[in-house]
């Protein structure tokens, strides 16, 4: 075991039912915590329930669309009721359709600001209120995007939406550190999910996911410094991380899961160095 303990701990993950939300939510589980998966799709998260009791753990499904903030409300108490206390939240329910803004209609960009931003907004105002009752402290992990922090063309109005949960993030870290409650967040890139392999719906199994061929993979190995994709339960190691005991002092910052895209900005391997922008020389 890594040293990382979150036995007796309640954690609510939106989203938990595929991809980062669910390598999040088995990280959590393997260390201990018990797991609340909200997720949109009951048949996702009642999948990842099952790859939890199958490990050992203990989790729950609860059906919730985070763009209705009862449903994010229900699914607080739920983990109230459950378990009678709430000690951490993840928010990584979102969602993206690549689009340029002009093209885009109000109603598009409405329900990115939605599922990406007022998500997070409306599920942690329900948990942080619930953890406060509890008088135990808590903590909340946002998941963002490397897009966060760079332009985007194409995903225009989820950048925007990424971005405010970072801001949104340093902001709570202040607010809520009176009670203590850290909030931190992290910034995923190229990583193995159902949504990049187009499979948007039911149950994934880790062998349905894409294979990028063999052209995509060296293109990969170029942008990305450590040479690969990441996988999800990368993203679940660093959260459980900033959930624990071991990072009891951090609070307000904001991790890149990369695998070093956002360090590298534009410089890419070539010709046995390195690039800027796919040119050689710097």
């Amino acid at each position: 075991m890594d040293g990382i303990d979150l036995s007796g701990q309640v954690a609510l993950v939106t989203g938990g039912g595929a991809g980062i939300g669910q390598g999040i939510a088995l990280g959590l589980a393997k260390r201990g915590a018990a797991v609340v998966v909200a997720d949109i799709e009951p048949e996702r998260a009642g999948h990842t329930v099952r790859m939890v009791a199958d490990s050992g753990g203990d989790a729950i499904a609860v059906t919730t669309d985070v763009m209705d903030t009862a449903q994010v409300e229900a699914a607080v108490k739920t983990a109230e009721d459950r378990y009678g206390r709430l000690d951490i939240l993840v928010n990584n329910a979102g969602g993206v359709r690549g689009r340029r803004f002009l093209d885009q209609s109000e109603r598009s960009w409405r329900r990115h600001i939605d599922i990406n931003l007022v998500s997070a907004l409306s599920a942690t105002w329900h948990a942080a209120h619930a953890m406060v009752r509890g008088g135990r402290g808590g903590a909340i992990v946002n998941v963002a995007s490397i897009e966060a922090s760079r332009a985007a063309p194409m995903y225009s109005v989820y950048a925007a939406c990424k971005a405010g949960v970072v801001n949104f993030t340093r902001t709570m870290a202040v607010e809520l550190g009176e009670h203590g409650i850290r909030v931190n967040c992290i910034a995923p890139d190229q990583t193995r999910t159902p949504g990049n392999s187009a499979l948007r719906t039911g149950p994934v199994e880790e062998g349905a996911l894409r294979v990028r061929p063999a052209e995509e993979q060296e293109a990969l190995a170029r942008y990305v410094p450590l040479g690969r994709a990441g996988h999800v339960d990368e993203c679940g190691d660093v959260t459980a991380f900033l959930c624990s005991p071991l990072a009891r002092y951090v609070t307000g910052v904001t991790v890149p899961v990369d695998g070093g895209t956002w360090a590298s900005s534009g410089w890419v391997r070539e010709d046995g160095g390195w690039g800027l922008y796919g040119k050689a020389g710097g």
